[in-house]
């Protein structure tokens, strides 16, 4: 399993080669929630790898079961980037999405989410789905750092299985806050503003 994680980080880099961004912000281990835009399948994989490795060991992507379980070599793929995998058509009452990450996170684990929940056709960011407020609101020590991934689309077009070798960017963002008492909408809204702004950075 390590060593498809050494070569999930090895492909990524070769087929994304991203260069990584720190804007007001230090890479840290304390627990986080990534919160990036989401352009293509390769999102969750191209993000965790871009991480340092003391704090990728320390993060797991969430991602949707029906993709990356549809397969043994998917799951394997997603079992070896440790990713958290959710179930979005089969929600329970009792074992919510944000039920689930909160359990897996513990008091140990940063997680990376994609809070438009599907990935964009046309490359521009949809609504954030109220996921990310919930979890905020039932544990708002959490730092929130926003991320802009940039490309990393056109080296996975939709539909396509192979991917380009193309360059992208990641840009990682200072962190916030759900702040007492701040609506949902707004709160939301704040959240994918900062992602976006981290574009023309």
């Amino acid at each position: 399993m390590q060593l498809t994680s050494h070569a999930i980080v090895l492909l990524a880099k070769m087929f994304s080669g991203f260069t990584v961004r720190w804007v007001d912000c230090q890479p840290e281990t304390c627990q986080r929630v990534y919160f990036a835009n989401h352009t293509s399948h390769l999102d969750a994989a191209v993000l965790w790898s871009a991480l340092p490795k003391e704090i990728r060991a320390l993060t797991r992507p969430v991602a949707a079961k029906d993709y990356w379980d549809s397969s043994r070599f998917r799951r394997h793929i997603a079992e070896s980037f440790n990713a958290l995998l959710i179930d979005r058509k089969e929600i329970k009452v009792h074992q919510s999405p944000v039920q689930i990450m909160i359990r897996e996170m513990g008091d140990v684990y940063s997680l990376i989410v994609f809070p438009e929940g599907s990935r964009s056709i046309t490359g521009e960011m949809g609504s954030f789905k109220s996921g990310l407020y919930y979890l905020s609101k039932k544990r708002p020590d959490l730092e929130l750092v926003p991320v802009y991934i940039d490309n990393v689309n056109r080296i996975l077009p939709r539909g396509e299985f192979l991917p380009v070798p193309l360059l992208s960017c990641i840009t990682i963002g200072a962190p916030m806050w759900l702040e007492s008492g701040e609506p949902k909408n707004e709160f939301l809204a704040r959240a994918r503003d900062a992602v976006r702004a981290l574009k023309d950075k």
